[in-house]
Protein backbone atom coordinates (compact mmCIF):
# COMPACT_ATOMS: atom_id res chain seq x y z
CA UNK A 1 0.00 0.00 0.00
CA UNK A 2 1.09 3.22 -1.09
CA UNK A 3 1.14 5.68 1.97
CA UNK A 4 -0.32 9.69 1.68
CA UNK A 5 3.41 10.70 1.40
CA UNK A 6 3.58 9.34 -2.10
CA UNK A 7 4.12 11.82 -4.80
CA UNK A 8 0.90 12.86 -6.46
CA UNK A 9 0.16 12.06 -9.99
CA UNK A 10 -0.04 16.12 -11.72
CA UNK A 11 -0.78 17.38 -8.14
CA UNK A 12 -4.06 15.21 -7.83
CA UNK A 13 -3.80 11.63 -8.26
CA UNK A 14 -2.60 9.62 -5.69
CA UNK A 15 -1.44 6.36 -6.37
CA UNK A 16 -2.52 3.24 -3.80
CA UNK A 17 -2.08 0.26 -5.16
CA UNK A 18 -1.61 -2.02 -8.12
CA UNK A 19 -3.92 -3.41 -9.98
CA UNK A 20 -2.74 -5.14 -12.65
CA UNK A 21 -0.26 -5.01 -15.56
CA UNK A 22 0.56 -5.90 -19.10
CA UNK A 23 2.70 -4.91 -22.31
CA UNK A 24 1.52 -1.39 -22.44
CA UNK A 25 1.06 -0.35 -18.63
CA UNK A 26 0.50 -0.65 -14.86
CA UNK A 27 -3.30 -0.02 -13.68
CA UNK A 28 -3.07 1.14 -10.40
CA UNK A 29 -6.37 1.79 -7.81
CA UNK A 30 -6.18 5.71 -7.34
CA UNK A 31 -7.91 8.23 -5.32
CA UNK A 32 -8.63 11.73 -6.74
CA UNK A 33 -7.30 13.86 -3.80
CA UNK A 34 -9.81 16.80 -5.52
CA UNK A 35 -13.14 15.23 -6.04
CA UNK A 36 -12.10 12.42 -3.01
CA UNK A 37 -13.33 9.55 -5.43
CA UNK A 38 -11.72 6.44 -6.01
CA UNK A 39 -9.86 5.93 -9.62
CA UNK A 40 -8.35 3.86 -11.79
CA UNK A 41 -4.63 5.16 -13.34
CA UNK A 42 -3.13 3.39 -16.24
CA UNK A 43 0.50 4.35 -16.04
CA UNK A 44 1.62 3.60 -19.75
CA UNK A 45 4.71 2.02 -20.98
CA UNK A 46 6.51 1.91 -23.62
CA UNK A 47 8.32 -1.17 -24.70
CA UNK A 48 12.27 -1.25 -24.24
CA UNK A 49 14.72 -0.36 -27.00
CA UNK A 50 11.97 1.72 -28.86
CA UNK A 51 14.31 4.22 -30.83
CA UNK A 52 13.01 8.22 -29.14
CA UNK A 53 11.09 9.24 -32.37
CA UNK A 54 9.37 5.96 -32.17
CA UNK A 55 8.58 6.73 -28.16
CA UNK A 56 6.96 10.40 -28.66
CA UNK A 57 5.00 9.21 -31.44
CA UNK A 58 3.46 6.48 -29.48
CA UNK A 59 3.11 9.07 -26.06
CA UNK A 60 1.44 11.43 -28.61
CA UNK A 61 -0.45 8.70 -29.99
CA UNK A 62 -1.61 7.72 -26.59
CA UNK A 63 -2.42 10.79 -25.37
CA UNK A 64 -4.50 11.74 -28.29
CA UNK A 65 -6.63 8.52 -28.26
CA UNK A 66 -7.04 9.11 -24.77
CA UNK A 67 -8.20 12.28 -25.21
CA UNK A 68 -10.65 11.43 -28.41
CA UNK A 69 -11.80 8.26 -26.04
CA UNK A 70 -12.95 10.39 -23.18
CA UNK A 71 -15.83 11.62 -25.56
CA UNK A 72 -17.03 8.51 -25.83
CA UNK A 73 -19.95 8.25 -23.52
CA UNK A 74 -21.47 4.46 -23.23
CA UNK A 75 -22.30 2.23 -20.79
CA UNK A 76 -20.87 -0.39 -21.98
CA UNK A 77 -16.91 1.35 -21.39
CA UNK A 78 -15.38 2.32 -18.72
CA UNK A 79 -15.01 6.72 -18.83
CA UNK A 80 -11.94 8.06 -18.90
CA UNK A 81 -11.49 11.18 -16.92
CA UNK A 82 -8.59 12.89 -17.80
CA UNK A 83 -5.14 12.17 -19.42
CA UNK A 84 -1.81 13.98 -17.45
CA UNK A 85 1.81 13.77 -18.32
CA UNK A 86 4.06 13.00 -15.35
CA UNK A 87 7.78 11.82 -15.54
CA UNK A 88 7.74 12.25 -19.16
CA UNK A 89 4.34 9.57 -20.31
CA UNK A 90 0.50 9.80 -20.19
CA UNK A 91 -1.31 8.52 -17.31
CA UNK A 92 -4.78 7.87 -18.23
CA UNK A 93 -7.47 8.55 -15.25
CA UNK A 94 -10.45 6.34 -15.79
CA UNK A 95 -13.40 5.12 -13.82
CA UNK A 96 -12.58 2.49 -11.09
CA UNK A 97 -14.46 -0.77 -11.99
CA UNK A 98 -14.53 -3.66 -9.86
CA UNK A 99 -15.90 -6.61 -11.78
CA UNK A 100 -14.41 -9.59 -12.20
CA UNK A 101 -13.66 -10.28 -16.41
CA UNK A 102 -14.89 -12.54 -18.35
CA UNK A 103 -11.87 -14.54 -18.47
CA UNK A 104 -12.16 -14.81 -14.82
CA UNK A 105 -15.64 -15.63 -14.34
CA UNK A 106 -15.35 -18.58 -16.86
CA UNK A 107 -12.28 -19.71 -15.43
CA UNK A 108 -14.26 -19.59 -12.19
CA UNK A 109 -17.69 -20.56 -13.23
CA UNK A 110 -17.31 -22.07 -16.25
CA UNK A 111 -18.52 -21.57 -19.85
CA UNK A 112 -21.55 -18.66 -20.18
CA UNK A 113 -24.83 -19.67 -21.42
CA UNK A 114 -25.84 -19.25 -24.75
CA UNK A 115 -28.28 -16.25 -23.75
CA UNK A 116 -25.92 -14.76 -21.58
CA UNK A 117 -23.00 -15.13 -24.07
CA UNK A 118 -25.06 -13.45 -26.88
CA UNK A 119 -25.85 -10.72 -24.58
CA UNK A 120 -22.32 -9.66 -23.46
CA UNK A 121 -21.70 -9.88 -27.65
CA UNK A 122 -24.61 -7.56 -27.93
CA UNK A 123 -23.46 -5.06 -25.24
CA UNK A 124 -19.55 -4.88 -26.61
CA UNK A 125 -20.70 -4.51 -30.33
CA UNK A 126 -22.50 -1.74 -28.99
CA UNK A 127 -19.16 -0.32 -27.08
CA UNK A 128 -17.41 -0.65 -30.36
CA UNK A 129 -19.74 0.94 -33.12
CA UNK A 130 -20.05 3.88 -30.48
CA UNK A 131 -16.27 3.77 -30.94
CA UNK A 132 -16.19 2.82 -34.53
CA UNK A 133 -18.53 6.13 -34.97
CA UNK A 134 -15.75 8.43 -33.65
CA UNK A 135 -12.75 7.13 -35.63
CA UNK A 136 -11.57 4.95 -32.27
CA UNK A 137 -10.14 1.30 -32.84
CA UNK A 138 -9.94 -0.50 -29.29
CA UNK A 139 -7.38 -3.11 -30.85
CA UNK A 140 -7.31 -5.41 -27.99
CA UNK A 141 -10.73 -6.89 -27.32
CA UNK A 142 -10.70 -9.94 -25.66
CA UNK A 143 -11.91 -11.88 -22.46
CA UNK A 144 -9.69 -10.33 -19.87
CA UNK A 145 -10.87 -6.82 -20.94
CA UNK A 146 -14.30 -7.02 -20.99
CA UNK A 147 -16.13 -6.94 -16.91
CA UNK A 148 -19.46 -8.29 -15.77
CA UNK A 149 -20.79 -7.03 -13.20
CA UNK A 150 -23.62 -8.48 -11.66
CA UNK A 151 -26.62 -7.46 -12.83
CA UNK A 152 -25.61 -8.00 -16.53
CA UNK A 153 -23.84 -4.98 -17.63
CA UNK A 154 -20.93 -5.96 -19.77
CA UNK A 155 -18.15 -3.07 -19.78
CA UNK A 156 -15.25 -3.01 -22.38
CA UNK A 157 -11.80 -1.34 -21.08
CA UNK A 158 -8.79 -0.18 -22.32
CA UNK A 159 -10.29 1.85 -25.21
CA UNK A 160 -7.68 2.99 -27.95
CA UNK A 161 -5.06 2.62 -25.38
CA UNK A 162 -4.32 -0.78 -24.86
CA UNK A 163 -1.63 -2.04 -28.03
CA UNK A 164 1.55 -0.12 -29.25
CA UNK A 165 1.26 1.15 -32.98
CA UNK A 166 3.01 -1.70 -34.81
CA UNK A 167 2.71 -4.11 -31.57
CA UNK A 168 0.31 -6.17 -33.96
CA UNK A 169 2.25 -6.62 -36.87
CA UNK A 170 4.56 -9.16 -34.31
CA UNK A 171 7.55 -8.45 -36.41
CA UNK A 172 9.71 -6.79 -33.72
CA UNK A 173 10.90 -9.06 -31.34
CA UNK A 174 9.56 -9.22 -27.94
CA UNK A 175 7.06 -6.66 -28.59
CA UNK A 176 3.95 -8.68 -28.06
CA UNK A 177 3.17 -10.05 -24.27
CA UNK A 178 0.50 -12.53 -23.55
CA UNK A 179 -1.63 -14.64 -26.36
CA UNK A 180 -2.11 -12.94 -29.73
CA UNK A 181 -4.42 -15.61 -30.41
CA UNK A 182 -7.59 -13.03 -30.17
CA UNK A 183 -5.71 -10.64 -32.98
CA UNK A 184 -7.18 -10.67 -36.37
CA UNK A 185 -5.19 -12.05 -39.38
CA UNK A 186 -4.33 -8.96 -41.11
CA UNK A 187 -3.15 -7.46 -38.07
CA UNK A 188 -0.57 -10.58 -37.87
CA UNK A 189 0.65 -9.71 -41.44
CA UNK A 190 0.58 -6.01 -40.48
CA UNK A 191 -1.93 -5.04 -42.92
CA UNK A 192 -4.05 -2.50 -42.77
CA UNK A 193 -6.71 -3.05 -39.80
CA UNK A 194 -9.64 -1.25 -38.91
CA UNK A 195 -13.57 -1.89 -37.36
CA UNK A 196 -13.15 -5.42 -39.01
CA UNK A 197 -10.47 -6.23 -36.76
CA UNK A 198 -12.33 -5.39 -33.74
CA UNK A 199 -15.37 -7.30 -35.00
CA UNK A 200 -12.78 -10.04 -35.80
CA UNK A 201 -11.50 -10.09 -32.10
CA UNK A 202 -15.18 -10.08 -30.70
CA UNK A 203 -15.74 -13.52 -32.51
CA UNK A 204 -12.57 -15.28 -31.17
CA UNK A 205 -13.97 -13.55 -27.64
CA UNK A 206 -17.35 -14.64 -28.12
CA UNK A 207 -16.07 -18.28 -28.65
CA UNK A 208 -14.12 -18.47 -25.53
CA UNK A 209 -16.92 -17.36 -23.77
CA UNK A 210 -18.42 -20.52 -24.46
CA UNK A 211 -15.38 -23.44 -24.47
CA UNK A 212 -13.13 -21.69 -22.40
CA UNK A 213 -10.38 -21.04 -24.92
CA UNK A 214 -9.33 -19.01 -27.90
CA UNK A 215 -10.49 -21.32 -30.98
CA UNK A 216 -6.49 -20.31 -32.03
CA UNK A 217 -4.76 -21.03 -28.74
CA UNK A 218 -2.41 -23.79 -29.50
CA UNK A 219 -0.31 -23.21 -26.09
CA UNK A 220 2.55 -21.35 -28.24
CA UNK A 221 2.73 -18.44 -30.06
CA UNK A 222 3.82 -19.22 -33.36
CA UNK A 223 1.57 -22.35 -33.80
CA UNK A 224 -1.41 -19.80 -32.35
CA UNK A 225 -0.11 -17.62 -35.12
CA UNK A 226 -0.05 -20.25 -37.94
CA UNK A 227 -3.67 -21.32 -36.67
CA UNK A 228 -4.77 -17.76 -37.03
CA UNK A 229 -3.83 -17.55 -40.58
CA UNK A 230 -4.57 -20.60 -41.51
CA UNK A 231 -6.95 -22.87 -39.88
CA UNK A 232 -10.58 -22.80 -39.51
CA UNK A 233 -12.00 -23.33 -35.83
CA UNK A 234 -13.47 -25.91 -34.39
CA UNK A 235 -17.31 -25.70 -33.81
CA UNK A 236 -18.48 -28.54 -32.67
CA UNK A 237 -18.62 -27.07 -29.14
CA UNK A 238 -20.08 -24.06 -29.94
CA UNK A 239 -24.22 -24.10 -29.30
CA UNK A 240 -25.32 -24.30 -33.34
CA UNK A 241 -27.32 -21.56 -32.90
CA UNK A 242 -24.48 -19.49 -32.47
CA UNK A 243 -22.65 -20.41 -35.73
CA UNK A 244 -23.86 -18.35 -38.61
CA UNK A 245 -22.50 -15.23 -36.21
CA UNK A 246 -19.01 -16.75 -35.32
CA UNK A 247 -18.27 -18.00 -38.67
CA UNK A 248 -19.33 -14.18 -40.05
CA UNK A 249 -17.19 -12.79 -37.90
CA UNK A 250 -14.09 -15.11 -38.19
CA UNK A 251 -13.37 -14.85 -41.60
CA UNK A 252 -9.86 -14.56 -42.71
CA UNK A 253 -10.82 -11.53 -45.21
CA UNK A 254 -11.91 -8.19 -43.39
CA UNK A 255 -14.14 -7.49 -46.07
CA UNK A 256 -15.96 -10.51 -45.99
CA UNK A 257 -16.57 -10.22 -42.20
CA UNK A 258 -20.28 -9.27 -40.79
CA UNK A 259 -20.88 -5.86 -39.86
CA UNK A 260 -21.54 -4.71 -36.78
CA UNK A 261 -25.43 -4.34 -37.59
CA UNK A 262 -25.97 -7.78 -38.94
CA UNK A 263 -23.80 -9.59 -36.06
CA UNK A 264 -25.98 -7.82 -33.96
CA UNK A 265 -29.38 -8.93 -35.58
CA UNK A 266 -27.12 -12.24 -35.31
CA UNK A 267 -27.08 -12.67 -31.63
Amino acid sequence: MVSESTPLIAGRYRLLRELGRGGMGVVWEGRDTLLNRQIAIKEVLLPDGLPRADQERQLLRTAREARTAARLNHPSVVAIYDVVEEDGRPWIIMELVRHPSVEEVVATTGALPIRQAADVGRQVLSALRAAHAVGILHRDVKPSNILLADDGRAVLTDFGIATAEGESSLTRTGMVTGSPSFLAPERVRAAEAGPPSDLWSLGATLFATLVGRSPFERGEPMATLNALLNEEPDYRRIPPAMHPVLKGLLRKEPHERLTAEEADRLL
